[in-house]
């Protein structure tokens, strides 16, 4: 039997799965590899074993990724396959995201146990998020609705909404696509109104600096426009220290040669929220961010982010 030369790590959920199972295939593609050359090693994290709380108050963003990491940096296994916003925006030592794979559709999904608009859910009907990005922006466009912690895997989630826990709920589009279960969306949200979590629709393989023989490997796999974007969208988030306990959302699209962003940030309530947006060359899709980060900071002034 022949032995796995490499090893990928995943969270062990269905959408993580079918994330890593994406990659693997694209890998036997570029290389003429068998299936079994690529070994797939789920792995459990914190953020997946603690489902009676908000990530806010345990952790935030790292909490999916910390294990995965711990196995890189001790060489068990070769890339980590994540979704890019689960991502902290500083990694360990040694550890860099060398490759992103064509973005899917950024979008949040809505899905309605009996309306298919989310704004045509009647007044005080129950929403479903654990996102707090996503709780701001329902609370800033229907204040009327009631919203409750919503954790666990996408299955998890669809199973609540049609035992009629919520009237509603939103997920990535990109999960729900890479899942076969598209057909659940009643609703897309569009940016202008719903502006995604940056990263998001984006799989991030993580890997070690400076290993020669698995950057060769993944080089096939790079998407020029979806890194740009991200660089973007990352140079946003990580300018304004975002985690899991600040609402931010962010968008980079690139239309010939030409990077256009938008950004905001909102109080947890949704009762304040600063827009702000910026455009130039995708050399410096960077520095696009970080300066539209700094505008937004300094537009929402120092108290903004002072109890979070």
């Amino acid at each position: 039997m022949q032995t796995a030369s490499l090893k990928i790590g995943t969270r062990g959920s269905k959408l993580a799965l079918a994330q890593a199972y994406e990659t693997r295939r694209r890998l036997q593609e570029a290389h003429g590899l068998p299936e079994e050359a690529i070994e797939i090693v789920p792995m459990s994290t914190a953020g997946d074993r603690i489902q009676d709380r908000p990530l806010a108050e345990i952790g935030g963003k790292g909490l999916f990724t910390e294990e995965i990491e711990q196995a890189l940096h001790a060489g068990e296994i070769d890339i980590a396959v994540h979704s890019t916003k689960d991502i902290p925006t500083v990694l360990p030592d040694g550890l860099h995201l060398s490759v992103y794979l064509e973005r899917e559709d950024p979008r949040d999904a809505f899905i309605g146990r009996n309306v298919k608009k989310f704004t045509d859910l009647p007044q005080g009907a129950v929403v479903g998020s654990s996102s707090l990005r996503r709780q701001a922006l329902i609370r800033r466009l229907r204040p009327d609705l009631q919203i409750v912690m919503y954790r666990g895997n996408v299955q998890t989630r669809l199973r609540k909404l049609e035992e009629g826990e919520v009237d509603g709920t939103f997920l990535a589009a990109a999960g729900l696509r890479r899942l076969g279960l598209q057909d659940v969306i009643t609703d897309l949200m569009e940016p202008e109104h719903f502006l995604p979590a940056p990263g998001q629709g984006a799989i991030a393989i993580e890997s070690r600096i400076g290993d020669t023989r698995i950057d060769a490997l993944l080089a096939p796999l790079a998407h020029r426009e979806t890194q740009i974007a991200l660089a973007c969208e990352r140079a946003f988030l990580g300018h304004l220290d975002g985690s899991c306990r600040t609402p931010i959302a962010g968008l980079a699209i690139i239309d010939q040669g030409q990077l256009r962003f938008n950004g905001m940030i909102l109080t947890p309530d949704g009762t304040q929220a600063h827009h702000v947006s910026g455009e130039g060359s995708i050399a410096d899709a960077a520095a696009i961010g970080e300066d539209a980060a700094k505008r937004v900071r300094a537009m929402a002034g120092p108290d903004f982010f002072k109890d979070w």
